[in-house]
């Protein structure tokens, strides 16, 4: 990157680009429903969005996602199936690479924690207004399995440009 802070994918030499953090989401979809976590703490909290976290050195993926989802709502995802990728860089210089996870099922009773507040959305009434506002364009694509690749640039809150690419 230059010295000015991203404003578009452009601005940006994503063929030596590397997060900060990386970091895994789960989305545990039942039926015609998906477990969300209201945020309490952390990057996006006050947000709806599913539970994950950042990968810690040594983990593998999976072993982040199953971690995060354990430390979150108390219980165990099952049917772990890689699904996408998102790619986010700030403008103000933090940068975070999410591996998204679909669960098929769950053990454990999900409870709330310090870190985050279970809840219940069908999968045709999710909460977009409440969530990242990158969220309505891939976590559909999820729900439906259909695996992807995607790029963002945020300031803060703002989603300024993106690229998402079915794979």
């Amino acid at each position: 990157m230059n010295n000015q802070p991203p404003r578009s994918l452009d601005d940006v030499d994503w063929t030596t680009w590397k997060a900060r953090d990386p970091a895994t989401l789960v989305y545990i979809v039942l039926d015609e429903s998906v477990l969300l976590i209201r945020k309490k703490r952390g990057l996006g909290a006050g947000k709806i969005n599913a539970p994950g976290g950042r990968l810690e050195p040594g983990e593998s993926l999976d072993g982040c996602a199953i971690r995060e989802v354990r430390e979150e709502l108390l219980i165990t995802p099952l049917g772990l199936e890689h699904v996408g990728e998102n790619l986010f860089q700030f403008v103000d210089g933090y940068s975070l690479h999410a591996h998204v996870f679909r669960a098929s099922g769950f053990s454990g009773t999900p409870t709330e924690t310090d870190e985050a507040a279970p809840l219940w959305y069908p999968t045709d009434e999710l909460p977009y207004d409440e969530m990242w506002e990158d969220d309505q364009l891939w976590v559909p694509l999820v729900l439906s399995r259909t695996r992807f690749h995607a790029r963002y640039i945020f300031d803060g809150d703002r989603m300024l440009d993106y690229e998402l690419a079915l794979l």
